[in-house]
């Protein structure tokens, strides 16, 4: 059984992010335990991708945690805030291309904390670098990143964060002013910082995030300038490397800010999209003076690392 607990794909980052679901691990998780909780049980007729689509809906709409199932998805839910008009005017559930069917029930109080914990596993990136707990097997030859989820999204098991560390893995950061915005665990701007990075900021909206971020650095032995906040906080500083795997509705909104504060020839990294996300991502990103440098695909998911221009720059492709 694989649990999936959301946090957001905003990670849960503010109020403007529509989460959207993280698969094979906890996409924007806040602090869950001993609450009382209704069991969905989606029967989905074709489960791929259906599956995860319904997941980022029903993130919209207060379900926080997931567990994939052969023919369709245990879904979770606070009782004290579910809404079974929201539930039934889903739009997939509408939908002619997809057959969903479900039931409920009321589940014991579980600490989910506890049962997300049993469940996370060592991830493995090109066996070049490893994301583990610190109760699992250290890997001396591998670049090794040491994180204690505890529940905050970006644990490396979902296909977005793991492109994010593919395409960290072949770029500069030495020297650089580095930005992790919807930070999770920090296992981002941990790796931008073991990677040379000079200074690295990370900001979740979400207080448990940053606490564990705050953990998770000094697990690794580097220094990090953590905050609790969004794209709405970002100063007058700017940044030579900025990173943002979320979802392409909270990227819509904030590509134009992440711009406004990135330095000419500055790169921006963006995960948490769809591969049917991309074209609306880079019609945004070409009024924004932003070239796309280089693309990858894991699964349906897709990061994209683009650089800033200005609006003088000749010859600029798209």
């Amino acid at each position: 059984m694989q649990i999936y607990n959301s946090w957001f794909f905003y990670y849960a980052t503010n109020s403007k992010f529509t989460k959207q679901i993280e698969h094979y691990f906890p996409i924007f998780a806040k602090k869950i335990i001993m609450q009382q909780y209704l069991e969905f049980n989606f029967k989905i007729k074709p489960l791929q991708p259906w599956n995860e689509i319904l997941m980022a809906e029903l993130i919209e709409i207060g379900f926080d945690s997931f567990t994939e199932e052969s023919e369709g998805i245990l879904g979770y839910v606070q009782e004290e805030i579910f809404n079974q008009d929201e539930l039934k005017n889903l739009w997939l559930l509408q939908s002619e291309d997809v057959e969903i069917a479900y039931t409920f029930q009321k589940m014991p109080n579980i600490n989910w904390n506890e049962e997300w914990e049993k469940n996370f596993s060592p991830i493995f990136v090109e066996d070049k670098v490893v994301i583990r707990a610190e109760f699992h097997e250290s890997h001396p030859n591998l670049h090794e990143i040491v994180i204690q989820p505890k529940m905050s999204f970006g644990t490396g098991h979902h296909p977005t964060t793991h492109l994010m560390i593919q395409q960290m893995m072949e770029m500069n950061f030495e020297g650089k002013n580095v930005l992790d915005m919807g930070c999770g665990t920090s296992v981002l701007a941990i790796f931008a910082k073991q990677k040379g990075a000079k200074k690295v900021t990370a900001i979740d909206i979400d207080e448990w995030s940053v606490e564990n971020s705050k953990e998770n650095a000094e697990r690794n032995n580097v220094e990090l300038i953590i905050s609790q906040g969004t794209a709405e906080n970002l100063g007058s500083e700017k940044f030579d490397i900025i990173l943002a795997n979320i979802n392409r509705n909270i990227l819509i909104s904030d590509i134009p800010t992440y711009v406004s504060v990135l330095e000419k020839g500055g790169l921006l990294l963006l995960s948490g999209l769809c591969f049917f996300d991309v074209d609306d991502i880079l019609e945004v990103c070409t009024k924004q003076q932003l070239q796309l440098i280089n693309r990858q695909q894991r699964e349906e998911w897709m990061s994209l690392l683009l650089e800033k221009h200005s609006l003088h720059d000749k010859n600029i492709k798209y």
